[in-house]
């Protein structure tokens, strides 16, 4: 076999080697049709000694190394990507544990409901106490107001200082008051009633102002407590109750689940996008398939120059 002949050979093989990679990375059935028929091409070269060997050289250089560096553009275009959707899903993991680190999760925050319930029902039970003895002593137990500054920022529902001015407002001859507190005088008639028996509702803001809701657990009848100057108020609940308030989630939790379902969402775009390739391409394929399936293909194999142009502008293109 002279020089010439083993050197296009080689050269043939390490082309299909080539082509073989990429129609395994891609799985795309053309592709890997596209890799078998050059197999059959460059074998029947290989065992006919009596053609042209430049032909296969020239099937190569006009069409396979063309295909080879389009589907290679397609493939880093893609795994471009695909970087950049992983650098998006790593950005989402650092803000979601940034996020953890200082969250108050729903659990903790239903937790925290019970407990401040139980310090505001024994504290209005001593400030019962208290002003029927006119007593200095202060009725509030120890940091009470720390519940509303922990979780009045994810979990405490946003109203307008109106609202909050409306649900704040009362009439000094129908309270009672001392250096501690003030107390409308039916609340706390009825807070007697029922035994100091509540639960809390609900929170509500309107900028730093911060109002807890309660509810008496055998009455329909709702009251609320302003921690900034120690207030207690009947609440008509009909001005504040809305269907989306029943959700408690956090928003900084709420924000963490959003982040994740669309780290997820990315990550399954990322295995989409490894091997996409676009239609037009595809199509394109497909027609050079049956060119080179042709059995008189090396009478033509001059048309491939058109075949080459066509792969040659594909890559110069946006389609990619």
């Amino acid at each position: 076999m002279d020089e010439n002949r083993l050197n296009i050979l080689n050269e043939s093989n390490g082309m299909i080697s080539k082509l073989q990679l990429l129609s395994v990375f891609f799985a795309e059935d053309v592709i890997y049709k596209i890799y078998l028929r050059s197999q059959v091409i460059h074998k029947m070269f290989e065992t006919n000694p009596e053609l042209d060997i430049n032909k296969l050289q020239l099937f190569h250089l006009q069409f396979t190394a063309s295909l080879v560096d389009l589907l290679r553009k397609i493939k880093k275009s893609n795994e471009n990507n695909i970087s950049l959707l992983f650098d998006e899903i790593q950005l989402n993991k650092e803000m979601i544990d940034k996020l953890s680190d200082t969250i108050y999760t729903e659990a903790n925050y239903n937790q925290d409901k019970q407990r401040q319930s139980l310090k505001i029902n024994l504290s209005l039970r001593k400030l019962f106490q208290v002003l029927s003895t006119d007593s200095t002593e202060n009725p509030f137990s120890k940091n009470i107001n720390a519940f509303s500054s922990r979780f009045a920022p994810d979990f405490f529902y946003t109203i307008t200082p109106e609202l909050f001015a409306e649900l704040t407002d009362y009439d000094l001859n129908n309270v009672y008051t001392n250096s501690y507190a003030t107390i409308q005088k039916r609340l706390m008639g009825v807070l007697c009633k029922y035994d100091f028996k509540t639960e809390f509702y609900c929170g509500l803001k309107a900028g730093s102002q911060i109002i807890e809701v309660y509810k008496f657990l055998n009455a329909d009848r709702y009251f609320i407590y302003s921690p900034s100057n120690n207030l207690f108020l009947f609440c008509d609940i009909t001005k504040i109750s809305t269907n989306s308030w029943l959700n408690n989630l956090s928003k900084k939790e709420a924000l963490i689940r959003e982040l994740k379902d669309k780290n997820d969402k990315l990550q399954s775009s990322a295995g989409a996008m490894k091997a996409n390739m676009p239609t037009e391409i595809k199509a394109l394929l497909a027609e050079n398939y049956k060119k080179i399936q042709d059995i008189h293909f090396l009478d033509n194999v001059g048309n491939f120059d058109i075949q080459a142009n066509i792969l040659k502008t594909m890559l110069n293109t946006d389609i990619i």
